[in-house]
């Protein structure tokens, strides 16, 4: 598979990881071309911290994986819908989805 049309106007591509199911979005991440071709070749979402400069394998210390159903491009290819079967929470926090919070509530 050839990731490169994916990259074209960036080294990084949002994607947005939505619950197979309920459809829930999930959260949204960022994938180079090494964290897609693992998340290709695992079937496990991979993804770059930006802030850690660095792949994370999403679950791999909690153990809340992300098994991949499906993964789809936009229609300009800079982004990327990737639908999971969620284990456990998605959010660092401990919430299932990362979006939870309404804009002005604190």
């Amino acid at each position: 598979m050839n990731l490169d049309q994916y990259f074209e106007k960036s080294d990084l591509i949002p994607a947005v990881v939505q619950e197979q199911g309920t459809g829930i979005v999930l959260m949204l991440a960022y994938m180079n071309r090494e964290s897609l071709q693992k998340t290709v070749d695992t079937g496990y979402t991979w993804f770059y911290s930006r802030s850690r400069n660095q792949l994370w394998n999403k679950g791999a210390t909690s153990g809340h994986l992300q098994k991949v159903v499906d993964m789809k491009a936009d229609c300009d290819n800079d982004t990327l819908l990737v639908t999971v079967i969620q284990t456990g929470a998605a959010c660092h926090t401990g919430k299932h989805s990362c979006f939870y919070k309404k804009l002005g509530e604190e």
